[in-house]
């Protein structure tokens, strides 16, 4: 059964698209363009530790739900 996209899966696969899309113009267009995979790497080490984490925000704020907000809407 195909389950709801939840901020949590949702933010990790924007995470890992913004990495390849990083990876891909650094090859492509311009060498700098690694210093975002650096910054979303850094963003992913530091929301790991404080839970802050500005793409979940906007995502939950978009009406996308949290799993456990799910959970709750199934019983």
């Amino acid at each position: 059964m195909f389950k709801p996209l939840s901020v949590e899966r949702a933010t990790m696969a924007f995470a890992g698209f913004m990495v390849l899309l990083s990876m891909l113009l650094t090859a492509t267009v311009h060498h700098n363009f690694f210093w975002l995979t650096v910054f979303i790497g850094a963003n992913l080490l530091q929301s790991a530790f404080t839970g802050f984490c500005p793409a979940s925000m906007l995502l939950h704020k978009l009406g996308v739900k949290t799993e456990a907000e799910q959970t709750l809407a199934q019983k």
